[in-house]
């Protein structure tokens, strides 16, 4: 028994810090800030709730717009490859829009007076929403490039490295590249657990306090992606330097070490058709036209599918029916729509769920998360996507009744018969240990086949497309959900801030309903994404 326990733990933990590569790490750096940006999640939640006047379906719609920018990732990864060398500003760029964004945040939790003397809270807080993602995909294309060329195809006496060999270690950056962002959620987890402890009985003011040192200490996160880029400087010029040493030219040593294996000439119908595409979201976006959302969708969904169009002719037909095979069943899966905000709401005020509650159960889902990212290791090495479509789709199935149960009173039936042992917290902390687990699994074989099958000039630009057209897929799912929030009406209580009076009056009546339909959405959807993929005859990696 001991033997086998060491020997699972050898082969999928143990085994990955001895794949582990000095090369990976700057990436690894700016992934680990991404991950670290959940910092704010739960301070949003409530201050959106307590202190703003946005409706659930506006937030759904807002969320969409904030998804708009990595649609954009595609145009970026390109430019990655144009200008390959000079990468990092990108990551400097993008820094700048996230602190910018974290800032406002500071000023609209801190002085809020001063802000709305500028302009209303409101408002703000938009431009803080969609700032954020547009550094996040800035930063975001160089690191999914960078994995690419973190992953030598020639080993240290010159000769090509075996292809099983390549895509094993394509498979462990990605998987250390999850492992990375899991980590960060796992960090801020753990500082919010520390910020939160004992809030619930604090006065607002306090908690305010609490808010405005989050969103300052968050500040971390840009720093931490610019240090990744500075370290991938300090790396490559240690490694000129042993090129020296070895007798190579200037000449050598700048290819080696500064130039892809092969020069990207600029793509124009990418740069072109995403010229129009941005013109086309900003005219649209700032016209205020009823179904602006609705065309922004179509014109992504269109101007992405033509790119990929133009990127299969760089490979194999078998590759490229694989590619289309698996585009399609991931692209259904992540297009699932989400409650929304209103179950958010519905946990604080129905199920009493504090932040110092909510931040233990962020620390459970992101814990458990890497963990099964090593317990799943193997199964998602081993398995096609299409398995672990299935696997997760049923098994998201189940997890979602316990929500629907606890709605209908599940929890009061549980309580009661168990002497109060089995109460909502509960429920809700033992349902996320089964499914936290599940959030990462269908992400690394995706993009592990991405990273493996890109070719090598453009390796920046394969996967910018591959990700926008995924990410889409995270547009429909705010649309969807959008759709659904319209649908199934839910409302928090909205008191006005000068005289105290209840202009909103809290309704959470047709939730039960919304979460009945997500459920049945989520089998539909993917399964029937992977027949009609068998029907087409395509194939899935």
């Amino acid at each position: 028994m001991l033997t086998a326990i060491h020997r699972w733990i050898d082969r999928n933990i143990l085994e990955l810090g001895r794949e582990m590569r000095l090369s990976y790490l700057p990436p690894l750096m700016v992934y680990c800030a991404a991950g670290v940006s959940g910092l704010t999640g739960i301070v949003g939640t409530f201050f959106v709730k307590d202190h703003l006047g946005l409706s659930a379906a506006f937030l759904a719609a807002l969320g969409f717009w904030a998804y708009i920018p990595w649609a954009l990732k595609m145009p970026i990864g390109h430019l990655v490859d144009l200008l390959w060398r000079y990468k990092a500003g990108l990551v400097y760029l993008g820094a700048s829009f996230i602190a910018a964004s974290l800032l406002i945040m500071v000023g609209l939790v801190g002085s809020p007076e001063t802000m709305r003397a500028v302009m209303p809270a409101e408002a703000w807080f938009v431009l803080s929403t969609l700032l954020s993602p547009v550094g996040y995909v800035m930063q975001d294309a160089v690191a999914d490039a960078m994995t690419v060329e973190a992953v030598p195809r020639i080993d240290g006496h010159g000769q090509p490295i075996a292809a099983a060999t390549v895509r094993r270690m394509h498979t462990t950056m990605q998987m250390l590249g999850r492992v990375a962002i899991i980590g960060g959620t796992v960090l801020v987890s753990l500082a919010n657990v520390a910020m939160f402890q004992g809030s619930e009985n604090l006065p607002e003011a306090d908690k305010i306090a609490i808010y405005l040192r989050i969103y300052e200490l968050a500040l971390v996160i840009p720093l931490l992606s610019v240090s990744g880029v500075v370290l991938a400087g300090i790396l490559k010029r240690r490694e000129a330097r042993r090129l020296a040493a070895l007798g190579h030219s200037r000449a050598d040593i700048d290819r080696l070490v500064h130039a892809p294996e092969e020069a990207a000439r600029p793509n124009w119908w990418i740069l072109g058709g995403s010229a129009a595409f941005v013109a086309l979201s900003i005219g649209i976006g700032l016209s205020g036209f009823e179904y602006g959302q609705e065309i922004i969708f179509a014109a992504s969904f269109l101007i992405i599918g033509f790119m990929i169009t133009r990127l299969l002719r760089e490979l194999s037909p078998e590759a490229a029916s694989t590619l289309l095979g698996t585009i399609i069943v991931i692209f259904a899966f992540r297009a699932l729509p989400l409650p929304g905000a209103g179950m958010s709401w519905w946990m604080i005020d129905e199920l009493g769920f504090d932040q110092g509650f909510l931040s233990r159960l962020d620390l459970v889902v992101s814990s458990l998360t890497l963990a099964g990212l090593f317990l799943f290791r193997r199964f998602m090495a081993e398995k096609s996507i299409v398995d672990i479509v299935i696997f997760l789709t049923l098994t998201s199935a189940l997890l979602s009744l316990p929500a629907i149960g606890m709605f209908h009173g599940l929890h009061e039936w549980t309580s009661a018969h168990t002497g109060g042992v089995v109460d909502a917290r509960f429920i809700a902390i033992a349902n996320t240990a089964l499914e936290s687990p599940l959030g990462q699994v269908s992400m690394v074989p995706m993009l592990a086949w991405i990273a493996n099958s890109a070719p090598p000039h453009l390796k920046a630009t394969f996967f910018a497309v591959m990700a926008s057209f995924t990410n889409l897929a995270l547009s429909a799912s705010q649309l969807g959900t959008k759709y659904l929030n319209q649908i199934y009406t839910i409302t928090r209580e909205v008191r006005d801030a000068a005289t105290g009076l209840v202009s909103t009056p809290a309704d959470y009546g047709e939730l039960g309903a919304l979460l009945v339909t997500l459920t049945l959405l989520g089998l539909l959807l993917p399964l029937g994404a992977i027949l009609l993929t068998r029907l087409l005859g395509l194939r899935s990696a």
